[in-house]
């Protein structure tokens, strides 16, 4: 016999640990299931399931710390098939919400906290996709002024602290800055390595490929773009895959990386994604 938390335990292991690939998923139970639930999809690329879970969470809660969570989830998803402009007002409600939200108890006040990062980072990544890199740098500042002070076994914020790294990472890369680039994703992938969620630290072997796309030599680039192509495949996060094979497209790192691109493209459209820059 099952347990009865048997659905929330599976859930946060798909969602943030070490089975993101878990399917089927358990139905969720309540509106915290139901935003694992929602990340789990996501990551998976089943987007319709995610946003179906989401439009229920924000019918039953409409306010306080999951009230953002599920904005700034909603955001995620757009922003992971290139809407930016439409992830941007999401992100803009889920830092309206966390701000409004009061804090009953000091685990509430964390969470909010958690929240409003979310939400900051991501209207910076937002910006960034519109071109803004002044702006995503402003609020990557404000995110990282509302982290308190923490070693790196610190696991209190630790996926607030990995996202401040990806976007800081990305920033980076946009203005040409490889050198700061690598230093965030290395810090995205130290913080990754210490925690639980597979899934957060293939993402920031993804942005170490990318800023090594610097180098003179791109055999380490290759080698890790490849990796994450196979880590991807093996734990089913196929929007992830889609944003390695188009990285090793691009650089060349073997063969079929093209066909893996347009497959995982068209798994991503059958699951419910429209990408803003292919007519679907």
């Amino acid at each position: 016999m099952r347990p009865p938390d048997f659905a929330a335990e599976v859930l946060a292991a798909a969602a943030f640990g070490d089975r993101p690939g878990m399917s089927p998923l358990p139905a969720a139970t309540d509106p915290e299931q139901r935003w694992l639930r929602a990340v789990a999809l996501g990551g998976q690329g089943f987007y319709s399931g995610a946003r179906a879970e989401l439009a229920r969470l924000q019918r039953e809660v409409t306010e306080g710390s999951l009230a953002s969570l599920a904005a700034s989830t909603e955001a995620s998803l757009l922003r992971q098939l290139g809407w930016h402009r439409r992830a941007a007002a999401h992100d803009g409600r889920a830092f309206a919400l966390a701000r409004a939200a009061p804090s009953r108890s000091p685990e509430e006040g964390a969470r909010l906290v958690e929240a409003q990062c979310d939400a900051l980072t991501g209207l910076a990544a937002d910006a960034l996709g519109c071109g803004r890199l002044g702006l995503a740098r402003r609020l990557l500042a404000r995110c990282a002024d509302r982290l308190p002070d923490a070693g790196p076994d610190d696991a209190a914020f630790r996926r607030q602290r990995i996202r401040l790294h990806w976007v800081t990472a990305e920033t980076a890369l946009a203005s040409g800055d490889f050198a700061a680039a690598k230093v965030h994703a290395a810090q995205a992938s130290m913080h990754a390595e210490r925690g639980p969620s597979v899934r957060h630290r293939v993402k920031s072997d993804l942005l170490r490929a990318a800023s090594a796309t610097g180098d003179d030599d791109l055999g380490t680039a290759r080698a890790l773009a490849v990796d994450v192509d196979r880590r991807c495949a093996e734990h089913g996060l196929v929007p992830l895959r889609w944003a390695a094979a188009m990285l090793a497209d691009g650089i060349g790192a073997g063969t079929g990386a093209d066909r893996v691109r347009d497959e995982c493209a068209e798994i991503v459209i059958e699951r419910g994604g429209r990408f803003a820059t292919i007519r679907n």
